[in-house]
């Protein structure tokens, strides 16, 4: 009975992972909380996530904190030193960009709850209160911020894991695509804050193919500016 239950735990948990009930890189609640949340011994809690650990779905640290792993962690483990300047790179991160944060923006209209909808509202409202004079770093770091938030919207599990290593492996790259910009133009594009506009209408009212069109044309207008394509700016 013990290993039914631990079972039926496990792809309880699993299921939540793969819907993006649990993120990766939150934290699991305790075992004496999931033993009251799910009428379940403490027991049967801690096989179960003693098998969850085995299978590499989660990490137990010192002090009992329970983390839920990236399972594409392992996968991209690649040399990139250097390359975050170099233009060709740039752009190839660009085109990866548009492809991951079209499908995110589409699936969180779809699928992102009231509650992400709400937090994505105010980050949206906290981008239009900041002021020219950020600097390009926390520039780079708020749009990611906001892009983020879409993809762990989207309820996709391989979108949400991803995006989280895509968006820390290959910061220097995105950063250096502000920086070449600002250096270019001067000025953050006011195209860039419109289109974040878009995006954020287009996933707030539920239109999934909107706001998948509206990602794409973010980044596809970035990488015109790369590319040095007369833009409006």
């Amino acid at each position: 009975m013990t290993q039914n239950l631990s079972e039926q735990l496990i792809q309880s948990l699993k299921e939540d992972l793969y819907t993006g009930e649990l993120l990766p890189g939150s934290s699991l609640m305790s075992q004496r909380k999931m033993s009251e949340h799910y009428g379940m011994s403490r027991a049967t809690v801690r096989e179960a996530v003693g098998l969850l650990e085995a299978e590499g779905f989660i990490e137990v640290q010192h002090g009992g904190k329970t983390l839920i792993n990236n399972l594409l962690e392992h996968y991209f483990d690649l040399p990139l030193e250097g390359l975050g300047d170099n233009l060709e790179f740039q752009m190839q991160v660009m085109d990866v960009r548009a492809m991951l944060e079209g499908e995110a923006a589409f699936y969180a209209a779809r699928r992102a709850t009231d509650q992400q909808l709400q937090a994505l509202t105010l980050e949206y409202n906290r981008m239009q209160q900041r002021g020219q004079r950020e600097t390009t770093l926390a520039k780079a770091k708020e749009d990611l911020r906001f892009h983020m938030m879409i993809a762990e919207s989207s309820h996709h599990l391989l979108v949400i894991s991803f995006s989280q290593i895509f968006y820390s492996r290959f910061f220097n790259a995105i950063y250096g695509v502000l920086s070449r910009t600002l250096k270019r133009y001067g000025r953050y594009p006011d195209g860039i804050r419109a289109q974040h506009g878009t995006i954020y209408q287009a996933i707030i009212s539920r239109d999934a193919d909107a706001a998948r069109n509206a990602a794409v044309e973010h980044i596809l207008y970035t990488r015109r500016h790369l590319e040095g394509e007369p833009v409006d700016i």
